[in-house]
């Protein structure tokens, strides 16, 4: 008999270490367990991994053999940088002529902030690059090594374009005995400042992640699993092992990108926020047309060339501690109950909430004496928390992780209730109302930051509180919402089900043909060292204009083949309901207009008076969905064609003609979104019909003239 196999998802918390199996074919979740995360083992984190990885296995008598996937995401660099638990770093600062005086002040950023109060100490020295003696390097990591630099930087203005020199102070540094890197790895993009600080950061955590990597990798292999270990990053992928002991700062944040990831596997999403609410904090995030939005982290304040989920945490979450002032509830939050060490009164049983009085504490030394929590006659203490509102309230649904005892909540709540002179539903409900309005700040931000349509934006929950905050925001701001699948374990499912991804960027004024055909090789040659099937691997291709930087995205599937996720194909009646909502027209005048491969194109037309009435303007809309439903392109005044591959230089040549504005000064060609088999090619950023051509032939060389592409155009 075939046995099954599954995928293992393995995600390092601060509190909680949790894993899951899943299915590899059907993508169910055959097991989830949750154990406290071995922050104070001699092995660290890693004893963790080894005993919850052995333990959830020999549960469902799985073999290693039948591991086929094996992740994990860690929240290890992000507490490392938080803490100051880093490494100090030497910088050799390289330059030559006029650009080695801006070189020796830009390759030395000096003593970097991580938190309030921490600091990575750094060292520099600078060598002037014309005829660089191995003398001159080895002199210069000797010294630097002296002052107690523990891992070396090597920075050169225009690295990128030959690393050489910076390639020759990795070797020589590696041969010391030191851990070293070259600022060209982390980043190919101009601007030595903040490419030697992005270096520098990622340098300071190399030795910390060495030993947990090599640790880590280690168990696995003991435990007989062949499936090499793959790592989250902070932008919602998975990389080898291997990449993180040279670019750990990847890791940064994944914990994070690992919850919106596991939520976009199972949920039909097209725009949404997703919260990933715990026992202390929310992480808030922006799915847009089915993709997690990703910027440029800052570390300490300062940009980094790190791209990274963008994510914004609040101190807002179902432990979180109520605040009176005054005989007034004044706030909820940031404190909370796990950092008080009281238990929830939502926790408790009715029987053990005796004759409840209210006392006032302080949670931390210096904190004000402002937060309440509930004394029981019995002696025993309990924190009033957000989750004990959303109980008392009826927001959570029977069975949910949230799910507490109401009887016991409305018991603790009446001594609160009485305190402030307010019945005990109208206190949970200002508590309740105080947090949205914080969440709800910050909503509001991203729902701008990212244009999104209010109407059409779905407020996704997880973590174990994500029904304690959501619905009841929801509700109240006149939202759609749902609940994610596995709520709690959303983030080890993210990290189960993660494919391969890798970035590349390049400074590049007006790239050519030849420019676009390196990256795109390049991309290719580095997301298959970083685990990936050279046959699953897809590569979109974006040209920024204005910051004049071309950008390679690979993404690709650790086995030969990639998966739907099991998800069943929506019905046309329900596609064509959510394209007209998505575009805000009547569903009526929403049709078809055309299919090819897993894509459907809706259309929509609407008359606009204007001139008293006296002129009428018709905008088209179009909405495309894959084959889940999910929106992945929306918008008004467009045009759009089907052609197939033999169509290129004819049809398609004066679709663009035809869409194209011209002027005295130039010519404006639309921006341009093609659509054919499982893919889709975002060519908005192209600035001649040339370039768009070229790499509309890249991308589809493996194409046969007779199939299909639909192209949607817009200015």
């Amino acid at each position: 008999m075939e046995r099954k196999k599954v995928r293992v998802g393995i995600d390092v918390g601060g509190t909680f270490t949790d894993a899951a199996v899943i299915d590899h074919e059907t993508y169910e979740v055959i097991a989830k367990m949750k154990i406290p995360t071995t922050h104070h083992d001699e092995d660290g984190v890693a004893k963790g991994i080894v005993h919850i990885l052995n333990q959830i296995l020999e549960s469902q008598g799985i073999l290693p053999d039948d591991v086929t996937f094996i992740a994990h995401g860690t929240t290890q660099a992000t507490n490392a940088l938080l803490e100051g638990d880093v490494a100090r770093v030497g910088i050799i600062g390289m330059g030559s002529g006029l650009d080695g005086i801006s070189a020796r002040s830009e390759s030395n950023p000096g003593d970097i902030e991580l938190a309030p109060g921490k600091f990575l100490k750094t060292y520099h020295t600078y060598i002037d690059a014309k005829d660089l003696k191995d003398e001159q390097i080895e002199m210069a990591i000797d010294e630097l090594a002296k002052q107690g630099a523990e891992v070396i930087v090597a920075s050169e203005a225009y690295s990128v374009d030959d690393p050489t020199n910076e390639l020759r102070v990795v070797e020589m540094a590696s041969r010391k005995g030191l851990y070293a890197t070259g600022g060209h790895e982390i980043s190919q993009l101009y601007g030595l400042k903040t490419r030697t600080r992005t270096a520098v950061v990622n340098a300071s955590l190399i030795p910390k992640m060495m030993e947990t990597a090599n640790m880590t990798e280690k168990s696995v292999k003991n435990a007989n699993i062949k499936s090499p270990l793959m790592i989250m990053r902070c932008d919602g992928g998975v990389m080898s092992i291997d990449e993180v002991r040279k670019r750990p700062i990847l890791t940064m944040l994944s914990g994070l990108a690992a919850g919106v990831a596991g939520a976009l596997m199972y949920e039909k999403i097209s725009d949404g926020i997703f919260f990933e609410v715990g026992g202390t904090s929310v992480d808030i995030s922006v799915i847009k047309n089915g993709k997690v939005m990703i910027k440029n982290a800052e570390v300490g304040g300062h940009r980094t060339y790190l791209q990274s989920l963008d994510v914004r945490t609040l101190g807002i979450a179902g432990g979180s501690m109520v605040k009176v002032v005054g005989g007034k509830i004044t706030g909820v939050g940031p404190r909370s109950a796990h950092i008080a060490g009281i238990e929830y009164e939502a926790f408790a049983s009715s029987d053990q909430i005796v004759d409840p009085k209210v006392k006032f504490i302080s949670p931390r030394a210096g904190d004000p004496q402002e937060y309440i929590i509930c004394e029981s006659a019995n002696g025993k203490d309990y924190s009033y928390t957000l989750a004990g509102a959303a109980n008392i309230l009826g927001y959570i649904p029977e069975g949910d992780y949230a799910e507490g005892n109401k009887e016991a909540a409305i018991k603790a709540w009446g001594a609160l209730a009485a305190h402030v002179g307010v019945t005990t539903e109208e206190a949970a409900r200002q508590v309740m109302n105080m947090a949205i309005d914080k969440t709800m700040k910050t909503v509001n931000e991203m729902i701008e930051d990212y244009e999104l349509d209010r109407s059409f934006v779905t407020l996704v929950g997880g973590g174990g509180s994500g029904a304690v905050l959501v619905p009841a925001m929801a509700e109240r701001e006149k939202m759609d919402f749902q609940i994610a699948n596995n709520a709690p374990y959303v983030s080890t499912i993210g990290v189960a089900l993660a494919m391969v991804k890798e970035q590349l960027e390049r400074t590049v004024v007006s790239p050519s043909e030849e420019d676009i055909k390196r990256i795109r090789a390049e991309i290719v040659e580095r997301i298959v060292k970083s685990g990936a099937s050279e046959e699953t691997v897809e590569v979109t291709i974006e040209i920024d204009s204005l910051k004049n930087i071309l950008r390679a995205i690979a993404t690709g599937s650790t086995e030969l083949r990639s998966k739907d996720l099991g998800q069943e194909d929506m019905s046309i009646e329900e596609m064509l309901a959510t394209a007209a909502k998505s575009v805000d027209q009547p569903l009526e005048s929403t049709m078809l207009a055309m299919q090819t491969g897993r894509w459907s194109l809706f259309s929509s037309e609407s008359m606009k008076k204007s001139f008293f009435g006296l002129m009428k303007k018709k905008s088209t809309y179009a909405s495309v969905l894959d084959r889940e439903g999910v929106v992945r392109f929306k918008k008004g005044n467009v045009q759009f064609t089907k052609i197939t591959k033999s169509q290129y230089g004819g049809w398609l040549g004066e679709f663009l003609d035809d869409n194209t504005i011209y002027s005295d000064a130039n010519a404006t060609i639309p921006k341009v979104f093609v659509f054919y088999k499982e893919k889709m090619l975002d060519l908005t950023g192209m600035q001649t019909k040339e370039q768009m051509m070229s790499i509309l032939e890249i991308e589809t060389e493996m194409l046969i003239e007779s199939d299909e592409l639909i192209v949607v155009a817009y200015q």
